[in-house]
């Protein structure tokens, strides 16, 4: 797979190991923006000239394609976003905020990214309700017989992620929904680690709101999705307005477009949208399941690896585990530990990764973090122990 990929091709030697960051792109997807860039480029939903009405058909395409992918009923239900924050900011405040009174509460867990956090914690300090975490295990495994007290009657929403980012655990999403739902409560799930290698059917999840990144798919960065139950997308009032999400408007009032307009105001990342559409294209021909057994091979082999460097310590090692895995060398600080990497060309994360409740946790700084995707080979696991070894010589001696 790496051939699909030019960043390998201008960048020989790469171990490239912090895909839970953000993922290559292949020829596919740069070809699609450079395609409607060059060839097809026009303003979306305004123009009847050819080019208006083909780019217009080619970002409403990227969005039947999202249906399919996700299994969701209808395409007034996908709503394109700037990325998975955008997506949670949207129904915090478009869903929560408005119906959020004093006393009330909303459930996230203890290993959310500050994503699925902030804006949670926010607009419980505006309407002083309270924030409730599920929490988690010495292995990164969540308490989720908790929210059987938790959930109450104040309860307003739960959001959860499908896959720490940190902690690589993949949570058990359809026994929190399920327990949710036996209470009426909506549930919102960030599938930001999980959209590239796990199939996700809204259906069968019967989840209330859904969000990811196309920069974390292969695809663009700048472009988002989000689900949302029609039931619930239609009683929410927009947070943006402007050109585009309107059916008609006078100096005296407004009538909002039908879904999913209302929340698309403005010119969007119409090339990017483009772009994720072919994202999907390439997942779907490789296959989620293909792409998943890969990686886990890959961790597999790191995981025993690991186990063999003595003064390695990995941080979370829940049973049900993805390609995620963080670790610290004992004695070293992360950032040293990432930079002789860097050295051997080996890319690998380090610092908090934006959920600094789970350093302070495990009473830590930050951790080295370690992700693969579809592009990564048994060779890149190789070098990155022998990278790792060669710190603990030089910086334990």
């Amino acid at each position: 797979m790496r051939s699909e990929f030019p960043i390998f091709k201008h960048n020989p030697g790469l171990v490239y190991l912090d895909s839970a960051s953000t993922t290559h792109k292949p020829y596919c997807v740069i070809e699609a923006e450079m395609n409607f860039y060059t060839k097809q480029y026009a303003n979306i939903h305004r123009g009847i000239y050819d080019l208006g009405v083909i780019a217009t058909q080619s970002f409403e395409n990227t969005r039947e394609k999202v249906r399919e992918f996700l299994n969701v009923k209808s395409y007034a239900e996908i709503i394109f976003t700037s990325g998975t924050t955008e997506g949670i900011n949207l129904v915090a405040q478009c869903f929560a905020l408005p119906i959020l009174q004093e006393g009330d509460n909303i459930i996230i867990s203890a290993m959310e990214h500050h994503a699925n956090l902030i804006p949670w914690q926010q607009i419980c300090l505006i309407k002083k309700a309270e924030l409730r975490i599920i929490p988690m295990d010495i292995q990164g495994v969540l308490d989720v017989d908790s929210l059987d007290f938790l959930i109450d009657i104040n309860t307003k929403i739960v959001a959860i992620t499908h896959i720490s980012n940190t902690l690589g655990t993949i949570n058990p999403i359809e026994t929190i929904i399920q327990k949710a739902h036996k209470k009426n409560v909506p549930v919102l799930l960030d599938a930001a680690q999980s959209i590239a290698s796990y199939v996700i059917d809204i259906q069968d999840l019967d989840v209330d709101f859904l969000v990811f990144s196309a920069h974390k798919l292969f695809g663009p960065t700048g472009v988002g999705v989000l689900f949302g139950k029609e039931k619930y997308l239609n009683q929410m009032i927009p947070y943006q307005y402007g050109g585009d999400m309107i059916r008609d408007v006078s100096f005296e009032r407004t009538i909002f477009a039908p879904l999913p307009n209302k929340f698309e105001a403005g010119t969007p990342n119409i090339a990017g949208v483009v772009g994720l559409g072919a994202a999907v294209d390439f997942v779907e021909n490789i296959g989620r399941d293909t792409i998943n057994k890969h990686i886990k091979k890959l961790l597999d082999s790191t995981l025993e690896q690991f186990s063999e460097i003595e003064n390695l310590e990995i941080i979370g090692n829940a049973p049900q585990k993805s390609s995620i895995t963080s670790f610290i060398l004992r004695g070293i600080h992360p950032h040293d530990v990432a930079s002789i990497l860097s050295s051997q060309n080996v890319a690998i994360r380090a610092g908090h990764h934006c959920t600094q409740p789970i350093m302070d946790f495990f009473d830590i700084a930050g951790t080295n973090r370690v992700s693969y995707s579809i592009y990564n080979t048994m060779d890149d696991v190789a070098k990155l122990i022998a990278s790792i070894n060669l710190v603990s010589k030089t910086l334990m001696m």
